[in-house]
């Protein structure tokens, strides 16, 4: 688990490689409560603002706390009673392909960089290592450097497609040869992975086609 910031301010990112931690995201209401903890509050708070019973939410927020994916901020006395008010440890969570030990798909095992299984394990791989890097990061006090380009594209054919995808890696490659300085010893590395899927459409849009990677 990345390294905790101080209590009742939560992470901005937590990359779950823990398999029990993982089962305990699995439960759609439990990642629901999981949600609504991105602010501190008590199981009496959650339970009226998703109208659930309170001991049915307490138990989900015990699961939570025992996976470490929510941390006590404090108690308050109600009457004979007392409230813990709780808080999700990060605002966005992710599961690590660790979690999937053996199962888990690498780029060794994967050549056709036009299929979808090399985008995906080219995807699991860079979770992977933002997790540990985003840990290590917090644990010296730093913040990591990352670089993130996003847009879309539609296009007229496969044709167009195609063409478009050997321009990309024609030009990424041209950037890499330029940029890259094996000489460089304590230099800067960074890895650099391009890719591509079709854009999810509503059932009045036209298709789109296969998906395609290509990676620096």
């Amino acid at each position: 688990m990345d390294a905790p910031t101080p209590r009742g301010r939560p992470a901005d990112l937590l990359t779950v490689r823990d398999p029990a931690q993982a089962a305990a995201l699995l439960q759609p209401q439990r990642l629901r409560l999981l949600e609504g903890l991105s602010e501190p509050d008590s199981a009496a708070g959650l339970a009226r603002r998703f109208g659930l019973p309170r001991q049915q939410v307490n138990y989900h927020l015990r699961e939570l706390e025992r996976a470490g994916l929510v941390e006590l901020v404090e108690e308050r006395r109600r009457g004979n009673c007392v409230e813990r008010v709780m808080v999700a440890v990060a605002r966005r969570v992710v599961i690590s392909p660790d979690v999937l030990g053996g199962m888990d798909v690498g780029i060794g095992d994967t050549r056709d960089h036009f299929s979808p299984i090399s985008l995906v394990a080219a995807a699991a791989r860079t979770i992977r290592e933002l997790g540990e890097l985003q840990s290590r990061a917090a644990e010296g006090g730093s913040r990591l450097t990352t670089m993130t380009l996003e847009s879309e594209v539609r296009f007229a054919s496969v044709e167009a497609r195609n063409a478009f995808a050997k321009e990309l890696s024609d030009t990424v490659a041209h950037l890499v040869v330029k940029y890259h300085d094996a000489a460089a010893a304590e230099g800067l590395g960074f890895r650099v992975m391009v890719g591509a899927y079709p854009v999810r459409r509503r059932s009045s849009d036209p298709g789109a086609g296969g998906s395609v990677s290509a990676r620096g």
